[in-house]
């Protein structure tokens, strides 16, 4: 049994942060499945039907799969490769081109070739193509705009490489042509143009909570956890009752932790970052084998009784685990997906109430419930001998190391309040202030009032559109107007980008009057500010998530340095845009005197008040 246990856990840290040659990953964990007799880890592309389908028919199509590395890309490949009858081991070698013949539905004999990593096929940076690449590029563009070729081509490709790598052909016809038509598909996120035999799927623009649902379920499904889950096990022996990695998958089992993982999942959605399959699947690895003290950060089963023994069960937190909290800071950044999810600086961000349940919750008996429920029922990561000695010598300060005892507990800290994160009810999320634990203090705000209202049909609240109205106002006009139920337009003499401005422009209402208002649509499943000026004079901004967060933050009054200057510069952007749309409508319905100005002041109540001032030649 701990022979089998131990050759599954080991095949299954091969998804985990170990070092890898990304470039032939599927391959890479294909043949050590087939060599251990282990399924690997697998689901359904959501893609996989859509692409399968463009070579059924009576004339197939050729399709080109672009992305970020591991969104699945050769895996699709391959799973069209073995429906159409290609031989499985010439697929198990390692070139990255292969060709093989089919007859298609309507009794054409098809050439389908297969170039399934471009960026290892075509010639390194400086080298010449050859001429049998050039031949076979000419066939390919050729297939594009003829039926009757009898060729048909699967190219994956990251979405840089792709591109870049065309550019590097003669700048002649098919080839120029053909780049420009990529360059196209890609930069407007377009699947087909008309006249054109290709399907390009891109995805990297899927969503990323759609395919962490797909892998969780992949992932707790498989029969490597339930072989070694099974049975009795002793309490320090591996997968007993005291075994991390037993308690880790069991927790990853809890509808409210599924709940709160998959919320990040969507809020990275929500913040235009995509996180692929692989990073998925990295993470879940890293949240239930994850451990600091332990070759390559990964629990094995002969680790197990070691750390139980020790008093170091509680560093495999699953909790911590999740921001790759075992792993170095180098190694932890390098890594996309906890690069994402260091930008919630989830363990970092706090509340005055949240800090006391976490350090004095045990002798305050105001918060000594939400301290017994959170921490103290934890046995394995809560309260745990190793937090309890850093909190009474933090909270007493009677040691000489006073500097390493403040460090140390404070990291312990940081791995409590990821914890609340995942422990926190539902019903308790508005009592305890769940999105104090992060940098996105309106996120719940953003996903309840603004992503799930538009999903169901409702509109958005008129108090949350008022607040990004007044976010808006204030930074257009770089005074603290309070002006919510009309959009204020200012300008400056000096300069376009003045951060002060007091020529009013306009003034336009945020509810529907003479065809202008200010309304939240989703847009390609995000939400989006629209000005509407006319009835084909409409400005749009994405409310990524960071961007709702940062209007809820100036319209209360505070910005944070925590925000980049990206996010004021946007709104800029976007005010330009409106202004443009100014002038289009004047130019269209109004006759203005240039030598009639507006002053925009304020009242004492942040009311916007306009003086006329006119100029007489």
């Amino acid at each position: 049994m701990d022979d089998i246990a131990t050759k599954k856990i080991k095949f299954l840290r091969q998804y985990g942060p170990i070092a890898r040659n990304d470039n032939m990953y599927d391959e890479t964990i294909q043949r050590a499945a087939k060599r251990l007799g282990i399924r690997p880890i697998t689901f359904a592309h959501p893609r996989l039907k859509d692409v399968q389908e463009c070579f059924t028919g009576e004339w197939p199509k050729s399709v080109v799969l672009t992305g970020t590395a591991g969104d699945g890309k050769t895996h699709l490949c391959r799973e069209v490769w073995e429906s159409k009858g290609g031989d499985l081991v010439e697929w198990a070698t390692d070139s990255p081109y292969l060709r093989h013949g089919f007859v298609s539905e309507g009794g054409q004999h098809i050439v389908f070739h297969v170039i399934r990593d471009f960026s290892a096929w075509v010639p390194q940076l400086h080298a010449q193509w050859t001429t049998e690449q050039l031949q076979l590029l000419d066939t390919f563009c050729q297939t594009l705009y003829q039926r009757d070729t009898g060729h048909v081509f699967l190219i994956a490709a990251n979405d840089g490489q792709l591109v870049e790598s065309w550019r590097r052909l003669p700048n002649n016809e098919p080839f120029s042509g053909v780049r420009d038509l990529l360059e196209t598909l890609l930069v407007e996120d377009r699947q087909h143009l008309d006249g054109v035999h290709l399907e390009f799927f891109n995805l990297s623009r899927g969503r990323s909570a759609e395919l962490f649902d797909l892998a969780l379920k992949a992932f707790l499904s498989h029969e490597a956890w339930r072989d070694c889950l099974a049975g009795d096990n002793g309490p320090d022996d591996a997968f007993g009752p005291r075994c991390p990695i037993r308690h880790n998958y069991l927790l990853l089992q809890e509808p409210l932790v599924q709940k709160r993982l998959r919320i990040l999942f969507e809020l990275c959605d929500y913040n235009d970052l995509h996180l692929p399959i692989r990073q998925i699947l990295l993470l879940l690895t890293n949240a239930v084998l994850g451990h600091p003290d332990v070759r390559d950060d990964l629990l094995v089963p002969s680790d197990i009784p070691h750390l139980i023994q020790e008093g170091t069960v509680a560093r495999a937190s699953l909790y911590n685990n999740i921001f790759g909290g075992n792993l170095g800071e180098n190694r932890r950044q390098a890594l996309t997906i906890f690069a994402y999810f260091d930008r919630f600086r989830i363990g970092y961000e706090t509340s005055n109430r949240i800090d006391n349940i976490l350090i004095f919750g045990d002798a305050d008996a105001n918060v000594r419930p939400y301290f017994d429920q959170l921490l103290a029922d934890d046995t394995f990561y809560g309260v745990s001998p190793e937090y309890r000695a850093a909190q009474r010598a933090y909270v007493e300060g009677t040691t000489e190391k006073e500097e390493s005892v403040v460090a140390h507990f404070l990291n312990q800290l940081v791995v409590q309040r990821r914890g609340l994160f995942f422990k926190i009810p539902h019903d308790q999320e508005e009592e305890v202030r769940l999105w104090d634990l992060t940098v996105f203090k309106y996120a719940g705000d953003y996903l309840d009032h603004v992503v799930r209202a538009l999903a169901s049909g409702r509109p958005v609240d008129q108090p949350i559109r008022a607040r990004l109205v007044k976010g808006l106002n204030r930074i257009f006009v770089g005074m603290l107007i309070n002006s919510e139920r009309e959009l204020v337009l200012a300008s400056s003499l000096s300069f376009s980008a003045a951060r002060v401005n007091r020529l009013l422009e306009e003034r336009i209402s945020v509810f529907p009057h003479l065809g202008e208002c200010v309304e939240i649509v989703l847009r390609n499943g995000v939400p989006t500010l629209n000005v509407v000026l006319g009835p084909n004079n409409i400005c749009s901004l994405p409310l990524y998530l960071i961007r709702f967060e940062y209007l809820c933050r100036v319209a209360d009054g505070a910005l944070p340095s925590s925000f980049s200057k990206e996010c004021y510069e946007d709104m800029l952007a976007f005010k330009t845009q409106i202004l443009a749309g100014l002038v289009e409508r004047r130019q269209q319905y109004q006759n203005v005197s240039p030598y009639t100005f507006r002053l925009l002041t304020l009242d004492d109540q942040g009311g916007p008040l306009e003086n006329m001032i006119e100029l007489k030649l």
